[in-house]
């Protein structure tokens, strides 16, 4: 047990300064966490750390689909339904026929049941990969939204193509029609159970008497409780934590106090971030393992067989991309769709947003090493082989890519013919309109004798006249000139505002929760003031 600490305490050491290399490069880093570790299974002390399928399905991966689902916006999730389902179901679907038929030709022995097995391990994109790799490249939101809402989804339907195959390799016996009633009964069996219990949580969160660290917790037991429930009556679990988050996430404003959302929002990307660290480093520590395993004889087939499924992979998901682009455009006549016009740049992109990740590594460990009858497993060896290829070919090869793609394709955002900063101005003059407004009709005997109300009330009115010198062209910039010299001003103030609590804090007669209850402030303050002035910089 102290060994096993002092092995995953190096490795959250290591995580972190990867993640700093990462960032100094500008480079995603589950890319380089990869890399990384793909020498440290070499080192000797790392050697015995092992990644457990049921640690990965049951421990990382509920909150991990709990997060991307709560961070996604319900309504460009919905408003781009249509394309997110056709990739999440049918695309995957296709994808593992086309691998299964193209592997059980290729590899002398491989089964089609073995071969579904394989492509529905590999057909599924990933949500944490996607997510950081698009998080610093500059493409329109329409396209971040479908690439991660069919990151969401097709989990689902992948696993279920997972689970049907390999009852098939064990008990040797497939009944497409059981398995097309079973596919459909496991998906809306899924998505009900995450709903119901997103209902009982919610319940919960707003009617009882709860704190804001009892809510933060109550948001961590809430994804295992969906994920290990759909599970436990064989239903998809994945699809039950997607449905439950997004229910949750919509409705967060009624039964979260703003503390709770608050705190929440940085404990869970905390906590998603040295998740996501561990799970992609452990992929590079697994690969040499999993290429002993192989031995040296079956090594250069093995690399043969696995660049020819990436391939394979790469071809299938372009093909689905312009074909789904074909469809659009011919329902467009015959129904209202979100885009009629995709064209083509669209494709290009999505065809090579096919970054595979977690969800198909604790798949392919998750099958067992020998059969019912104690034979050893079919290719269990040369199928995780496969899938670590696919996983590490993907991320690299693709993900590297990406950003150079990105830039020569040059797509435009035609969902905003408004800038970003012209969009957040103008929320800011409704607020502070509204505000004005509310001050002047139903508090005007405050507004003229409360001192702390004046103050609020002609700060607002500057707040107005700076953002009308914004929007007249000639004024830009000394309103700009003027928000900039009050950031510093404010952040010089704060900080010493600090070091007085600080200094305070020192002396005995001092209580030091008020120091405490000061500083939250100050830290709040200064984080209203980086989300007021940075958000249409990040």
């Amino acid at each position: 047990m102290h060994q096993i600490v002092i092995q995953y305490t190096c490795l959250l050491i290591i995580i972190l300064f990867t993640v700093m290399l990462a960032q100094k490069i500008k480079i995603a880093y589950p890319i380089l966490l990869v890399l990384i570790g793909l020498p440290l299974g070499f080192v000797p002390f790392l050697r015995g750390i092992e990644i457990k399928p049921e640690l990965i399905f049951v421990i990382f991966l509920p909150p991990l689909l709990y997060e991307s689902a709560w961070n996604t916006s319900w309504k460009d999730f919905w408003k781009w339904r249509r394309v997110i389902s056709s990739f999440a179901f049918p695309v995957v679907i296709i994808t593992s026929c086309v691998v299964a038929f193209v592997s059980s030709a290729l590899i002398p022995g491989f089964s089609l049941a073995t071969g579904f097995l394989l492509g529905g391990i590999v057909s599924p994109p990933d949500a944490v990969s996607a997510s950081a790799i698009l998080k610093n490249i500059k493409v329109p939101k329409r396209f971040i939204t479908i690439v991660e809402g069919e990151s969401l989804m097709n989990d689902a339907s992948s696993l279920v193509v997972f689970r049907f195959a390999l009852a098939a390799v064990l008990t040797g016996s497939f009944v497409f029609s059981q398995a097309a009633v079973s596919f459909v009964l496991v998906i809306v069996m899924g998505i009900a159970i995450g709903l119901v219990i997103a209902l009982l949580f919610y319940a919960m969160h707003r009617w009882l008497p709860t704190s804001a660290n009892m809510d933060v917790v109550l948001t961590f037991i809430t994804p295992y409780a969906m994920y290990i429930t759909a599970e436990e009556f064989h239903f998809s679990g994945v699809l039950a934590v997607v449905s439950g988050g997004l229910f949750l996430s919509a409705q967060r404003h009624s039964f979260l106090s703003n503390r709770s959302r608050l705190q929440g929002i940085n404990v869970w990307e905390a906590v998603a971030f040295v998740l996501n660290g561990f799970v992609f480093i452990l992929i590079g520590l697994e690969f040499p393992m999993i290429v002993k395993d192989l031995g040296r004889d079956g090594l250069q087939s093995a690399i043969i067989y696995s660049l020819i499924i990436n391939g394979v992979l790469i071809a299938t998901r372009f093909a689905s991309t312009f074909g789904a682009t074909l469809i659009t455009m011919l329902m467009s006549k015959i129904i209202t769709v979100a885009d009629p016009t995709p064209g083509w740049r669209a494709p290009i992109l999505f065809g090579w947003t096919g970054m595979r990740g977690v969800v198909s590594l604790a798949a392919a460990l998750s099958i067992p090493v020998a059969l019912s009858s104690g034979q050893p497993f079919p290719y269990r060896s040369l199928i995780l082989f496969i899938t670590f290829t696919v996983i590490l070919v993907s991320l690299i090869l693709q993900g590297l890519t990406l950003p150079a793609l990105v830039k020569w394709v040059n797509m435009p955002d035609p969902d905003y013919t408004v800038s970003f900063e012209q969009q957040k101005q103008m929320v800011r003059k409704k607020l502070s309109n509204l505000a004005l407004t509310i001050l002047k009709e139903q508090y005007p005997q405050q507004a003229q004798q409360n001192n702390m109300v004046v103050s609020l009330k002609l700060k607002l009115e500057t707040d107005m006249e700076l953002l009308k010198d914004w929007e007249q062209d000639g004024n830009q910039q000394r309103a700009d000139e003027y928000y900039d010299e009050y950031r510093k001003i404010m952040t010089h103030l704060t900080g010493e505002q600090r070091k007085l609590l600080l200094t305070l804090n020192k002396k005995e007669n001092i209580d030091d929760d008020i120091v405490r209850q000061q500083l939250e402030l100050l830290d709040l303050e200064e984080e209203k003031l980086r989300q007021h002035f940075s958000l249409g910089e990040e």
